[in-house]
């Protein structure tokens, strides 16, 4: 498996991540079948929130990491705070820090890696931010600390206040979520496509050696389904296949390799619960697709160049 360095914090991340956001579908000894499965691969990295299923899943994947077979200090663990659901998204000082100590209290861990601010709060004072990233660093509870769902405005405005640099942002991105990569092909141009979403965010990560980790990476729309092998896309997938044949790999492997050949450090944040498809998007990081196969999975999802 191929690493990144993440947002250049020195951490050697896998390129392909599992989230835990479903894992509590498993019961315990599934849950750590899946964590070794995972580091079977050569994924070292697990992405998971304090809201993910109340809190459930934080707790499976803190118990099912005590079990096994490989060691804390060989992985990277993030966890993403600041939403209260269903009322508010909070940066306060005393919401991060109190959520912080919950996640650690739930994962039985003394410190994550990576800690992520998980949707935009209006009410954001950065320097509150700050002083709640300086008692967390301080006291050992959180190493690396980044944000989720940011626009660069809004990270330049928390970066502003932090010392820490902000190392990743968790975006939703894939075959078939394409916002961040049309606008900046229909640059000038007055069709849908030329609209920016995202203020830009591709290029600006880039510029800042941020990390972009792509959620949600088979799904199209916002959670209404999984595009492979989805009828609804007889081009797409026609095209994934031939690749994968190509290749000798699998479909979930070619969607997850047409986002690591964006220049840049991406990751891939792979969702599921299953064994073997862990293993089959894992393939991704064995290979590189070329420019023109990445153009042409681009247009078989439904894209053209003005």
């Amino acid at each position: 498996m191929r690493q990144i360095d993440l947002g250049g914090s020195g951490l050697k991340a896998s390129e392909v991540a599992l989230g835990v956001m479903r894992i509590t579908g498993l019961d315990e000894d599934g849950a750590v079948a899946l964590l070794e499965s995972a580091y079977n691969t050569g994924i070292n990295f697990f992405d998971n929130a304090d809201i993910y299923d109340g809190g459930k899943a934080e707790s499976l994947f803190g118990a099912a990491l005590k079990k096994a077979s490989f060691s804390r200090d060989d992985v990277i663990v993030q966890t993403k705070v600041g939403i209260v659901p269903g009322q508010r998204y909070d940066f306060s000082k005393e919401h991060i820090l109190e959520a912080v100590d919950g996640s650690l209290a739930r994962l039985g861990l003394d410190y994550v890696d990576v800690l992520l601010l998980h949707r935009p709060d209006p009410l954001m004072e950065p320097d509150e931010v700050a002083e709640a990233f300086l008692t967390l660093q301080n006291s050992g509870k959180v190493r690396q600390f980044g944000v989720s769902n940011f626009n660069p405005s809004q990270v330049e405005l928390l970066q502003s206040a932090v010392p820490q640099n902000l190392i990743a942002n968790q975006l939703q991105f894939g075959v078939m979520h394409t916002g961040m990569i049309d606008n900046g092909i229909h640059v000038n141009m007055s069709d849908e496509r030329s609209i920016d979403h995202d203020g830009g965010i591709l290029e600006y990560s880039r510029l800042h050696n941020m990390t972009i980790q792509a959620w949600s990476p088979y799904q199209y729309g916002f959670f209404e389904g999984v595009f492979i092998d989805n009828p609804k896309f007889p081009e797409l997938n026609k095209k994934l296949h031939d690749l994968a044949d190509k290749y000798n790999t699998n479909v979930n492997a070619i969607a997850a390799a047409w986002i690591l050949r964006i220049p840049g450090a991406f990751q891939v944040i792979a969702g599921t619960t299953n064994k073997d498809r862990i293993a089959q998007i894992a393939e991704a990081a064995d290979f590189k697709l070329t420019k023109q196969e990445w153009y042409d999975v681009y247009f078989a999802a439904g894209n053209n160049l003005p």
